[in-house]
């Protein structure tokens, strides 16, 4: 749906996916201007894969509209007949997942209340983690629990044919009796081009979203348009901070090969004049021919695009930098997470030291790229000398732009057991899992409690972009414009329930 202007009748369609969402309760004041909109990645790519299996599909995204969950469920019962609806609960780093969970809840109540006859399944990132929870607390009839989208294929096929047994749905929660059955695992596709072959564009508001502020430091009054896009699924890697694997139940990495992913560029640039493109993949630069190979075919085609990815400071190589750049990759987001190799090494973030980092860093610069350093606060082993160590290690880098977050235990981590079994407190609503709302309660340490580790955080925040040093590199790279925008963003003071 790519205008709420288009809605003037009602429509009969077998699947309406929701991106859920409130950019205000998760950002507070920064959502106004600094934050980014971004478009529903997975469910444009969930949306193409039902197409192709011949259902009708559309996608209503109400963080990109402002909607607020009662709007949503209008827009719902009065202009769809939907077979299922599917709230596809993902956020745009792996992280984000749950904090999206209270406006998609809200949501579904909305709904409910209005037409209590609509299915409705949840997917995404926090259901996947804790499933039997979802279907306990909230007004759903479903919750996938893996990948997505052969589950909700099999969900509309037994709805259309007028169904009430749905034991042979692969991965999915649903109620049975009055109590909740859970089917067995399905396999997950491995030919992604095959099966998800690129996002339904043409069913986003293309003309809504906004890029990341640092994104275009280059250029910072066009942020727009915008678009973010996979060329991976998942991570080899057992950082235990993060929660992407937790739909795919296990360490998992799958490619779109480069040339379907280049052919994706193609639509953004031709169709949509996007320049501003972010791969949402965890790890991009791992792979040697997935990532030479996507170089070279955007070198041929010389968009003059500005992308950016992630890495870390062990997948980096010397030969990968020139193509990169060449490639329009201008942004590197770097996780160093830690100062301390020792808070490093307790949550299993590589064989690296501060000198490796640095030189990194460096190196990415030298070949005319910027970066974002990504650091966490508040790990199992932090106390407040290896925080302040962290945050020197940030000015020392002194990246382009820098990403400052608390240690949460988000669900389908290591962290989120580790709290779990030693008794630490957890929030107790999901939007204080949202680095920079008013309820944020980040994982207390060892030695710290969660307020001091957010408080830390908050004033190492304001410290960093408010540093001569990082000002002076901005002023110099950038020019007074962005500087002028930096000092405006460093300027807000976000409010925190924990200490204020």
């Amino acid at each position: 749906m790519r205008d709420l202007g288009i809605l003037k009748s009602r429509q009969d369609i077998d699947v309406l996916l929701i991106n859920p969402g409130s950019l205000k309760a998760v950002y507070q004041d920064l959502a106004n201007v600094f934050s980014a909109i971004e478009p529903p990645s997975m469910a444009a790519i969930f949306a193409t894969y039902l197409r192709n299996k011949g259902l009708t599909v559309d996608i209503l995204d109400a963080p990109a509209f402002s909607l607020v969950a009662n709007s949503v469920a209008e827009i719902v019962t009065h202009y769809y007949r939907p077979k299922l609806v599917v709230l596809a609960v993902y956020g745009f780093q792996p992280s984000a997942s749950t904090q999206n969970m209270p406006a998609a809840g809200e949501i579904s109540r909305a709904i409910k209340q209005m037409n209590s006859k609509i299915p409705i399944l949840m997917t995404g990132t926090h259901p996947a983690a804790l499933p039997a929870r979802t279907m306990d607390e909230e007004a759903i009839d479903f919750v996938c629990d893996r990948e997505g989208p052969q589950t909700i294929l099999e969900t509309v096929r037994v709805l259309k044919q007028g169904g009430s047994d749905f034991g042979n749905v692969p991965d999915l929660w649903w109620r049975h009796n009055g109590g909740v059955v859970s089917n067995p695992h399905g396999p997950l596709m491995e030919d992604l081009d095959k099966e998800m072959p690129g996002a339904a564009w043409d069913l986003l508001p293309m003309d809504r979203y906004r890029c990341h502020n640092w994104h275009a430091f280059d250029h910072i009054h066009n942020r727009m348009p915008y678009a973010s896009i996979h060329t991976t699924l998942g991570c080899p890697f057992k950082c235990s901070f993060c929660c992407i694997n937790a739909p795919f139940g296990k360490s998992s990495y799958r490619k779109w090969s480069p040339q379907h992913v280049a052919k994706e560029i193609d639509i953004l640039v031709r169709d949509y004049g996007v320049k501003n493109i972010k791969f949402v993949d965890e790890m991009f630069v791992l792979h040697k021919e997935h990532v030479l190979g996507l170089c070279d075919l955007l070198i041929e085609r010389n968009y003059d695009l500005n992308i950016w990815a992630y890495a870390r400071i062990d997948t980096i190589k010397d030969e990968y930098l020139v193509k990169l750049r060449k490639a329009g990759i201008r942004w590197l987001a770097l996780g160093i997470e830690s100062g301390s190799k020792h808070v490093r090494d307790g949550v299993e973030k590589g064989k690296f030291g501060t000198n490796d980092i640095i030189q990194i860093v460096r190196k990415v610069q030298d070949h005319g790229m910027y970066v974002i350093g990504n650091y966490i606060f508040g790990l199992p082993d932090d106390d407040m000398q290896s925080m302040q160590q962290t945050l020197d290690l940030a000015i020392e880098a002194n990246c382009e732009f820098a990403n400052f977050y608390s240690a949460m235990a988000y669900p389908g981590s290591k962290l989120y057991n580790v709290a779990t079994q030693r008794g630490w407190e957890l929030p107790s609503s999901w939007i204080a899992y949202s680095q920079h709302s008013f309820e944020a309660l980040p994982l207390r340490t060892e030695h710290l409690t969660s307020a001091q580790v957010l408080r830390f955080r908050d004033e190492a925040f304001t410290k960093y972009f408010a540093g001569k040093a990082y000002l002076d590199l901005v002023e110099r790279k950038f020019g007074l414009d962005v500087q002028n925008h930096i000092t405006a963003m460093a300027s807000i003071q976000l409010k925190r329930n924990l200490y204020s």
